[in-house]
């Protein structure tokens, strides 16, 4: 199976997760008031993933986020039971996003 985005309505709003390779969702954005908007926000974790000065650690080391150019948080991480495995959450994101397809569900 190949990772891949699967976008998503959430209420009346749009939202994506991003799967790795192995069926674990690895990364949850936003909530969307548009598809485009949505959309965009994929685009930007491919660009912005491969970085590491876009991620921030939160939850005392547990969790991540992943931050566009402009600061702004483009999707979290589920909550771990470590900073290392938070940390290879975040390699998983890397590994990921570059080559995910699109599932849009919308």
């Amino acid at each position: 199976m190949a990772a891949k985005f699967i976008l998503k309505m959430s209420g009346e709003q749009f939202m994506f997760n991003l799967q790795s390779a192995n069926g674990q969702t690895v990364l949850t954005s936003e909530r969307y008031t548009t598809k485009a908007a949505a959309t965009s926000g994929i685009a930007s974790v491919k660009k912005n993933a491969a970085d590491d000065r876009m991620y921030e650690m939160t939850g005392s080391g547990q969790r991540f986020n992943l931050k566009a150019g402009n600061g702004q948080v483009i999707g979290g991480s589920q909550n771990y039971a470590s900073g290392a495995a938070a940390k290879d959450g975040m390699d998983a994101v890397k590994r990921a996003a570059a080559e995910a397809l699109v599932d849009a569900q919308t």
